[in-house]
């Protein structure tokens, strides 16, 4: 079975989005004392949604819930910013859902997940 095309779409947004916040924020890492503020962690959720960007190509059902569950954590994170912000992740985050856990990418995890098992 084929890749859905919404499924490609998001997970090359997640590695692209991974990837540009990664590299932004690096510059504020500071190699002597690397806890000295949050720069860490915040490359480490960049890292993770490139992993669940690749991950959710490569059809793997962890991808997907990664990609939920970053995002849930944004529309947390947005509660304490611009309402503007929290609502934007919060559509984003329904519509991730909706797309990821429509029927056909639903089998189309199932599928791959059977296709290993049998190799």
């Amino acid at each position: 079975m084929k890749r859905p095309v919404v499924v490609t779409i998001i997970g090359w947004f997640f590695i692209i989005a991974g990837t540009v916040g990664f590299i932004y924020h690096v510059t504020e890492l500071n190699i002597q004392d690397p806890f000295v503020n949050d720069a860490i962690w915040i490359l480490l959720v960049r890292l993770l949604a490139i992993a669940g960007g690749m991950l959710t190509l490569r059809g793997a059902n962890t991808g997907r819930w990664l990609l939920v569950i970053w995002l849930s954590y944004h529309v947390v994170l947005s509660y304490f910013h611009t309402l503007s912000e929290l609502i934007m992740h919060a559509i984003l985050l329904a519509a991730v859902i909706y797309v990821l856990f429509h029927p056909k990418a639903t089998a189309f995890f199932k599928n791959v997940k059977l296709n290993r098992q049998k190799e």
